[in-house]
């Protein structure tokens, strides 16, 4: 069903329309990045019927890359984010984190000129609200802009269609009942997100993080093929190791540890809430938003041990070995290239491999052709001191570890299998002057090939940093060779 004019002279956009390509020049999709040149997978990547690239990231690491794949590209994303806005939500409605999915859903909404529909959902969706020192000042002020929100009177809403308006403010005042039925928790507005608001209502509502995803890229238009690593209505929380037997809970914990605001209600009065609470509670004990920018992950307190292992735990502190979606093990069967995107390793990427199951679904995929890892141009706080190949043994060793309780006995079925480093990692991409010491020949004695590349894209210390036109070159190139 195409846009019709009223007689007033106005067009409006239907929801049927997001499910076909638009036809409107205000929601235009321009046309896709030319394609790869390269032989070798060229063929098949055109003609098959599914994405080519499964590209295995967290919320913002991939973002800068995400046009050197194609639009057929599926992104698996972890839902154990802590942080930010994320943290608030969690805290007072439990549920699956959905910041980093909300992310890619928004950088994934096509581009459109400024004041356009897409371009006000875009702007929309990415807001937050107003953020401060914790203060009386700051939340009164992010409580008021919210109001003005969810009653439809804000300036955000200009240029947004009628029916995409009322779909988005149907699901906010959703939200926010279910925020009044827990009062108690005196739930915080200060730098909230409107997009994670939609989000984790829609979760809530449909009691389906994928049916969530699946309508909010209806309402932008944008056709995202995301895949949560965990399919889940329940909060998932990850913990590591460090090799002298510490314990850090949470991925805010592990990556980037801030100072926590005080509740408004008072730690005590927090606590005991989570006794008659029916959401499940999770094992952190923050009480309130957790704030931080993108400067915090510059600055950062050294690990006191270096990380061994990754895993996940129940909320009484419990290690689990949770089950991956099935979509995210049917795609590693049906896709030709796997990508590691660059991000934090060991709470965007390992938190997708440290599974059941995922390991023998990468090695033995049939259809997997390379398997890419995007190296990061410099350390931080999880990585301190590490080489390349400190990150890809990282890799290996998670995949390799055993993800089940132990049965007893001896028996094919209780054989442990440990692959080879190339059978999940076969090419390692890594910028020129990056500031990760990169030795090719150890590298290449492990079966991985190294692909150099360089970017024009540099950070404020100088260092270079992926941008989607060194990302297109670094998959030509590995493309051409295979």
């Amino acid at each position: 069903m195409a846009p019709h004019t009223s007689t007033s002279g106005h067009t409006h956009i239907t929801t049927l329309d997001l499910l076909l390509p638009p036809r409107s020049p205000h929601l235009d999709i321009p046309q896709a990045a030319r394609r790869l040149e390269s032989p070798g997978l060229k063929e098949s990547l055109e003609s098959g019927s599914t994405s080519s690239y499964l590209v295995i990231s967290g919320g913002t690491g991939c973002n800068a890359i995400c046009a050197a794949f194609d639009q057929r590209a599926c992104y698996v994303l972890p839902v154990s984010d802590d942080g930010g806005s994320s943290s608030e939500i969690i805290r007072v409605l439990g549920g699956p984190s959905i910041g980093d999915i909300r992310s890619r859903l928004v950088r994934l909404i096509p581009p459109a000129p400024p004041g356009t529909p897409l371009d006000a959902l875009r702007i929309l969706l990415a807001h937050r609200l107003p953020s401060g020192a914790e203060s009386a000042d700051a939340e009164q002020a992010a409580r008021e802009e919210w109001r003005t929100i969810v009653e439809g009177r804000s300036n955000l809403w200009a240029g947004i269609p009628e029916d995409r308006k009322e779909t988005i403010r149907g699901f906010l005042v959703y939200f926010e009942s279910e925020i009044l039925r827990r009062a108690h928790k005196n739930f915080s507005f200060v730098n909230g997100s409107i997009g994670n608001f939609l989000l984790a209502a829609a979760q809530s509502f449909f009691r389906s993080l994928p049916s969530a995803i699946f309508l909010f890229s209806s309402i932008t238009n944008s056709q995202a093929n995301i895949v949560p690593v965990i399919a889940t209505n329940h909060t998932v929380t990850i913990a590591a190791e460090l090799t002298n037997g510490t314990h850090l809970v949470g991925q805010c914990e592990i990556s980037h540890p801030v100072a926590r605001a005080r509740s408004l209600a008072g730690e005590d009065e927090y606590m005991s809430s989570l006794s008659f609470d029916t959401i499940s509670p999770t094992v952190s004990s923050q009480a309130q938003n957790v704030l931080f920018g993108a400067e915090s992950k510059d600055s950062y307190e050294k690990l006191r041990a270096p990380i061994s292992r990754l895993y996940y735990i129940n909320a009484y502190g419990h290690e689990i070995h949770p089950a991956p979606t099935p979509e995210y093990i049917s795609r590693l069967g049906s896709h030709q290239v796997l990508v590691y995107s660059c991000g934090s390793l060991w709470t965007s990427i390992i938190p997708c491999l440290a599974l059941r199951g995922v390991a023998s679904a990468i090695a033995r995929s049939r259809s997997l052709r390379a398997k890419v890892l995007f190296l990061n141009s410099k350390n931080d706080r999880e990585t301190e001191g590490y080489t390349a190949v400190d990150h890809i043994q990282a890799i290996a060793r998670t995949l390799n570890a055993r993800y089940r309780v132990e049965p007893y006995g001896l028996g094919p079925d209780n054989a442990a299998t440990t692959y080879p480093v190339s059978a999940f990692v076969t090419h390692m991409v890594h910028l020129r002057d990056c500031a990760v010491h990169v030795d090719v020949a150890l590298i290449s004695e492990l079966g991985v090939s190294c692909i150099e590349v360089e970017s024009n894209s540099r950070g404020a210390d100088g260092i270079p940093l992926y941008d989607a036109a060194c990302a297109k070159d670094a998959m030509e190139l590995v493309l051409g060779g295979t």
